[in-house]
């Protein structure tokens, strides 16, 4: 009898482990596939975020985690808006990394977050806070203008700090489409005025 229970238990615990496998390689398969589909993603995750805005709103409670989950997207927005290689420790050790005069050579902007990740990561952080909401247990009274108020103050700092980087640095965090250049122009087109 003993050997039929370990069959059996063997046998839905490879199932559970196959139910498990198949679903993660389903999950994957999505993700990949959404990957170049950037503004659709956005706003998925706006949707999220708006479901997750309306239900703290409505319950009028789970402050706490509002509060935790800005510090948790704050925190990935430095990030997202941070080098890869910060100019300030390389500068410490080599030299200027990212080109400070038009001779230097050009250094493509690599984040320290990429994109995808930085999506995924908020759209799961918002997910993770909607579930949240429905364990009392994470609904700590607490005063909320409090909370945005020291918030809003963390997050003018931070990005203060964050800008004064970027200037110091001379490194733009955005691009916007492909960079044209001018290139020279020709002695016939340019007109001279006598």
């Amino acid at each position: 009898m003993d050997g039929a229970a370990d069959s059996g238990t063997a046998g839905a615990a490879a199932a559970a482990a196959k139910w498990r496998t198949d679903a993660s390689r389903a999950f994957q398969y999505y993700l990949d596939r959404s990957t170049p589909h950037a503004t659709g993603r956005w706003i998925g995750t706006l949707a999220v975020a708006a479901i997750y805005a309306l239900r703290v709103y409505l319950v009028q409670g789970f402050y706490i985690v509002t509060y935790g989950l800005g510090i948790y997207l704050l925190n990935l927005l430095i990030g997202f808006l941070s080098p890869m290689v910060d100019p300030e420790a390389q500068a410490l050790d080599a030299g200027p990394a990212l080109p400070t005069r038009g001779s230097d050579e050009f250094k493509p902007f690599i984040r320290r977050l990429p994109e995808f990740k930085f999506w995924y990561a908020i759209t799961k952080a918002f997910l993770i806070a909607f579930v949240m909401t429905f364990f009392s247990v994470f609904d700590v009274p607490v005063f909320w203008p409090i909370l945005l108020c020291y918030w809003v103050v963390l997050f003018v700092l931070t990005m203060k700090r964050q800008i004064v980087h970027m200037i110091k640095y001379k490194y733009v965090p955005f691009s916007v489409g492909k960079q044209k250049y001018g290139g020279k122009k020709s002695a016939g087109s340019s007109s001279s005025k006598d």
